[in-house]
């Protein structure tokens, strides 16, 4: 096996440190700390910080597609079963580090989208991937007879994405998984009934 260049290093405890402490407050000196290379290293390798932030972005969004590959997009699965599945994939990745760290992707829309704006056109291209995923999800389930056939599959899924990336940055700030449950209560107990 080979072993990992400075740039995978760099992309792979920078995504750990920026996920930890954001991308404002993690200095290029933190990252390559954390990565056990040169300080130039970095500049080798990426042009700027922003550059860096959109190919953590960019990494972030890969183990993401493997989520709602396993998830919202596995036709062997019930669609709502899925769904389920996915919020509850978000709970569990979130709770590994004490519900410290958040989403990655709400972290920077929070705040990388004021200052940067090629961070937040990603981010927009980002949130619109995974909307889509969970449009097809809700139309399956539509077809499947789980949801009524006038059911606004686009609208929902917009909504759940945004309530999910709300319930996430709560559950950073309380330190608990109840925003996450809650959200998940009301949305199959009041919306997807």
């Amino acid at each position: 096996m080979a072993k990992p260049s400075n740039r995978d290093k760099i992309l792979a405890e920078g995504l750990r440190v920026v996920h930890a402490h954001g991308f404002a407050g993690s200095g290029v000196r933190d990252i390559v700390r954390a990565a056990g290379v040169p300080q130039g290293s970095f500049t080798n390798h990426f042009a700027s910080k922003e550059a860096f932030g959109l190919e953590i972005i960019d990494l972030y969004l890969a183990r993401g597609r493997d989520t709602m590959k396993a998830t919202l997009l596995d036709d062997t699965q019930p669609p709502l079963a899925r769904l389920a599945a996915y919020i509850d994939f978000q709970k569990d990745r979130q709770s590994q580090n004490g519900m410290r760290n958040g989403c990655l992707f709400g972290n920077f829309a929070a705040e990388a989208s004021e200052s940067c704006d090629s961070i937040r056109l990603r981010l927009v291209d980002v949130f619109g991937e995974v909307q889509t995923a969970m449009t097809y999800c809700l139309r399956a389930a539509v077809k499947a007879g789980e949801l009524p056939a006038d059911f606004d599959c686009e609208e929902t899924a917009g909504f759940i994405v945004s309530s999910l990336q709300g319930a996430n940055l709560l559950c950073k700030t309380h330190r608990d998984s109840a925003p996450i449950d809650r959200f998940k209560k009301v949305l199959f107990e009041k919306v997807l009934r």
